[in-house]
């Protein structure tokens, strides 16, 4: 029957790819989800309905592609790795709603594969009141740019749930002042709310990984996001304030204004918010660096 998903287990992947003659890419971050109920809790975290399309970047064997198919309105599933994408399509084959596209999400670190956003918007035209949402198993080695650049898009997922690392997973739930708090905690929770819902063993994965991953739900609130009057501007702004964590508050204003700001302007901006100058960023609450980086655009030279 189409779509019939063949559940993923150890033995199952290990004959699929003895049969097709690959073996997965560590380089590519594929480990493959073989915890038949931690998939089940990825798809519940989802809670897909009729009017979702579902990117998935990393299609795997398009296990949890065909768990998704039927719940959903379309499923864009993207696979770098071609003979990988082949194999999966024996499995999703005689589904209509899902589009596989052979190719890299990411055009670079900072982009998102221009192709692979024409296909969703696609198929959010398709039908009114149609919303995005990710849900994948995400390859590590494009986890953090896939989610960071999905949040700077005109129309960012309506939720993610991910499968990702736990040290990861840890950065973009972490609180200020702690190890993990930087840059990314405060890009997604400016504009989301994102809880940890499973911490997962290595041994849920094959190949096994040496590291433990997470499944994450990260949900968009749009009061949020509209409270960032310029997204881009405070993509870049956060970022800079991050890049030397040890140095002091006010050299880091400085780097992140690009040198288009004195000392003095950068001194006057810290007293009026009442920000002392020789604290770090990571002692900074989101809601501080946001009224931080407005202030800092307001000053700037146009």
């Amino acid at each position: 029957m189409p779509g019939s998903s063949r559940n993923q287990t150890f033995s199952f992947l290990k004959r699929r790819f003895r049969e097709a003659g690959i073996e997965p890419h560590k380089k590519r971050g594929q480990n493959f989800l073989i915890d038949l109920n931690l998939q089940r809790l990825l798809l519940e975290s989802a809670g897909l309905g009729p009017d979702d399309v579902v990117l998935e970047v990393g299609t795997g064997t398009g296990s949890l592609t065909a768990l998704m198919a039927p719940k959903a309105a379309a499923v864009v599933t993207v696979e770098v790795d071609r003979p990988l994408l082949e194999l999966a399509g024996e499995e999703l084959y005689g589904l209509p709603n899902v589009t596989m596209l052979q190719a890299d999400a990411l055009k670079n670190k900072n982009r998102l594969n221009p192709a692979v956003l024409e296909a969703v918007q696609k198929e959010l035209a398709a039908a009114p009141g149609r919303s995005l949402k990710l849900v994948a198993n995400l390859p590590y080695n494009v986890a953090t740019p896939i989610l960071t650049n999905l949040l700077a898009t005109d129309t960012p997922p309506r939720l993610m749930a991910v499968t990702i690392q736990r040290e990861l997973a840890d950065r973009i739930v972490a609180r200020p002042g702690t190890k993990d708090y930087g840059a990314l905690s405060i890009w997604v929770q400016s504009q989301c709310r994102a809880e940890v819902v499973r911490v997962m063993p290595p041994t849920a994965f094959w190949p096994r990984p040496k590291v433990s991953s997470a499944i994450v739900r990260i949900t968009l609130d749009e009061q949020l996001r509209e409270r960032i009057a310029d997204l881009a501007f405070f993509h870049g702004f956060v970022r800079s304030m991050f890049f030397h964590r040890r140095k002091f508050l006010r050299s880091e204003v400085l780097s992140a204004a690009k040198k288009r700001l004195e000392k003095p302007q950068v001194d006057a901006i810290l007293a009026r918010l009442g920000l002392d100058g020789t604290t770090r960023a990571e002692r900074l609450d989101v809601e501080q660096m946001l009224r931080l980086c407005e202030a800092v655009r307001a000053e700037l030279p146009d």
